[in-house]
């Protein structure tokens, strides 16, 4: 049998002695045999099950049994007396005034019944403390609230007794005045002029002089427009209706709080010892809050059944689906199905499936814990929270994920889906001659890219390499030109800083795409630049037909374009150093060259080092650049095959690969991989940043 305790606690921990008291003799039993010696522990053992069998005997049973009948009875009595009592209300009250009246009279009814059974369980205790917690507030309630709907009728009344003249007087009252006031603020105005003609006060002071005139002349007629009898009623019926509406709202919600806090002084006693219901919210969410008496919360989580069981499931099983089979179409990718299914469409689908599952488990899984918790707690004597505490309890704890929870479904199906069919896709057969439909091949693409074989594999560590160089030296050099140039835009010798500024900041301004076609262009074989170049060096070099010199002026392009970012963070930076260190560098005796490299280099870095990590991932998958200025050119197929250009960096490459080409699961597995270099890049370089190492960022 299952032990019980012959006490129960609250929701924080005290304890209150059972007034069930067979639940109290059997605990105590229970505790004696657990203390007695062998002897004995027959005899108690066979006075425990004797107790048990004689279960509806009992005396406190037989008389919570007789309390139940009549409770049911009193229970009946008071809804046909609350009926009595509605009807004999005046017409006249509100809906709210009603409301509190009936409150009232029930509390005072219950009051009544269940004071006699407080000492027989702490249900009816608490329907005591719940009557007095009402019959408490709810008289100031009623004659406050009554009070305020007198005034506000009062105030309806009058709208309709102001005559016509009394509008005309006040209006032409008003207009008098207003025109009074326009001819003071002119004076003022005047005067300010005045001053400011002699040079008593600056500009500026002017300026704010007449804001202050102009501000305090409208100040004045809103409040002189009130004389109007119209207007100062109807502004008087929103205040009033307004503190009424506010009253009710506070002062209910003061009400629902002493209940709550009754609840949760007074315990709940049951037999079980262990927690059954809440495994009911596993095949129906819902369930168990219901079996706990919590009906609304129960009524939120059995929506959480209707979109397991009416879009979840039947999603995962296919039906609902616009080609595929669910999470079945996700394993056959089309296999033996219709000529017009495709393969990437079952495949989507199918991933979508598994998220509808996964967001189904989840739901049920919430549902489950929290009646779990809370029977629980039933167990242990914490009397499950009303609406009011749930809604409290959410409302404070729950915000967070509340509003996080449309921005979550969003990253699902435009992030999650894609990345997960771009994985999946990379195990398939997608190639030009396999489009519609294609089987998985497993780890097959990644072996070619490991291997450096076939049509793509071969080629990717040529590209991977230039990729890899063309990251160091474009973003290095961006980041060298930047510093330096913000070096010498902060340099106090330096005049005219702000034109500097403005000019460095230009490549950052302009959008890339002019900058880069504009080179294009300039180094195309009948460009300006290779004109120039001939003119200067006589000789031709035609910059986009030859790979070292097409890459040479990508990373120059790209130092040059990348530079402002780099330029306008190190200003910010270099601005808020303290002139203090300079000057205590100056008196040790450091050189320009010492300052620079102990002070200032060292606080940029550990300011901007995580943003330049994030250039080089950046400038690793820049595809802008190389695509535009010479389409990944020129080309070698002797090298590079029919595929990619001498220029074209991996991310260009897969560009190539899956939207020229059509060969999507090599491009997809390329891009698996180049995502995991990069992340894990990622990480050890915040990792290994001072500013992460010291908790800064």
């Amino acid at each position: 049998m299952a032990k019980y305790s012959e006490f129960v606690y609250d929701y924080i921990g005290n304890a209150y002695e059972r007034k069930n008291l067979y639940l109290r003799d059997v605990a105590l039993l229970q505790k004696r045999i657990g203390e007695a010696v062998s002897e004995e522990k027959a005899g108690l053992t066979k006075t425990l099950a004797d107790l048990t069998s004689s279960k509806e005997s009992h005396p406190y049973n037989v008389r919570l049994r007789e309390f139940k009948e009549r409770e049911k009875g009193f229970l009946k009595a008071l809804e046909e007396r609350t009926r009595v009592f509605t009807s004999s209300l005046p017409a006249g009250l509100s809906k709210e005034g009603k409301e509190f009246r009936v409150e009232l009279e029930r509390a005072k009814l219950q009051k009544g019944f269940y004071k006699d059974y407080t000492d027989l369980t702490y249900d009816a205790k608490l329907k005591l403390d719940e009557s007095n917690v009402i019959l408490r507030l709810m008289p100031d309630i009623i004659e406050t609230s009554e009070r305020l709907e007198n005034e506000l009728s009062e105030a309806i009344r009058l709208k309709g007794t102001f005559s016509s003249e009394d509008e005309n007087n006040a209006k032409l009252d008003i207009d008098d005045y207003v025109m009074q006031q326009k001819k003071s603020m002119e004076t003022a105005k005047k005067r300010l002029t005045d001053k400011k003609a002699s040079g008593l006060i600056s500009s500026k002071a002017l300026k704010n002089g007449v804001q202050e005139l102009r501000k305090e002349y409208r100040n004045n007629v809103r409040v002189k427009s009130y004389d109007s009898p119209g207007k100062r009623n109807a502004e008087l019926i929103k205040s009033k209706r307004f503190e009424l509406k506010d009253y009710l709202k506070v002062r209910r919600r003061i009400v629902n709080a002493d209940i709550a806090d009754a609840r949760r002084n007074n315990p709940v006693e049951i037999e079980r010892t262990a927690p059954l219901y809440s495994y009911l919210s596993v095949p129906i969410p819902g369930l168990g809050q219901l079996l706990n008496g919590q009906l609304v919360k129960a009524g939120l989580f059995f929506l959480a059944t209707l979109f397991t069981y009416l879009i979840a499931i039947p999603y995962v099983l296919g039906y609902g689906n616009y080609q595929g089979n669910g999470i079945a179409g996700l394993i056959t990718l089309a296999e033996g199905a219709r000529r017009i299914d495709k393969s990437l469409i079952f495949m989507i689908e199918g991933i979508i499936a598994i998220f509808l599952l996964i967001f189904a488990v989840v739901l049920i899984f919430l549902s489950f814990r929290d009646a779990l918790g809370v029977e629980k707690g039933m167990i242990r004597g914490v009397r499950p929270g009303n609406w009011f505490e749930t809604r409290t309890k959410v409302g404070e704890e729950g915000f967070p994920y509340m509003v996080s929870l449309p921005a979550l479904l969003v990253i699902v199906f435009i992030v999650l889906v894609p990345i997960s069919t771009a994985i999946l896709l990379s195990f398939t057969g997608m190639d030009p001659q396999n489009q519609s439909k294609f089987p998985w091949v497993g780890i097959q693409n990644y072996a070619l890219i490991a291997g450096g074989r076939g049509l793509a594999g071969k080629v990717f560590y040529s590209i991977f390499g230039w990729t890899v160089l063309w990251t160091l030296l474009s973003t290095t050099l961006a980041i060298f030109l930047g510093f330096a140039l913000a070096l010498i835009a902060n340099n106090e010798r330096i005049r005219g800083k702000a034109f500097f500024r403005i000019v460095y900041l230009l490549p950052w301004a302009v959008p890339a795409f002019i900058t880069i076609m504009f080179f294009s262009i300039m180094f195309s074989p009948n460009g300006i630049l290779t004109d120039v170049i001939e003119f200067v060096f006589g000789s031709r070099f035609e910059v986009k037909n030859n790979a070292m010199l097409t890459r040479t002026a990508l990373i120059i392009m790209q130092g040059w374009l990348g530079s402002s970012y780099i330029f306008l963070l190190s200003t910010g930076v270099l601005q808020a150093i303290p002139e203090d260190l300079y000057e205590a560098a100056q008196i040790d005796g450091a050189s320009a060259w010492q300052k620079t490299m102990k002070i200032t280099v060292p606080l940029v870095l550990f300011q901007t080092a995580p943003l330049l990590v994030g250039q080089y991932t950046f400038n690793f998958n820049n595809f802008s650049i190389i695509y535009l200025f010479n389409g990944g050119g020129p080309f070698n197929p002797s090298v590079y095959g029919n595929l990619a250009g001498s220029t074209d960096i991996l991310i260009s490459y897969i560009y190539k690969l899956t939207m020229d080409n059509q060969y999507q699961s090599i491009g997809a597995a390329i891009t698996i991989v180049i995502s995991l270099g990069l992340m894990v890049f990622t990480f050890f370089g915040y990792r290994n940043s001072k500013a992460f190492k010291e908790e800064r960022l």
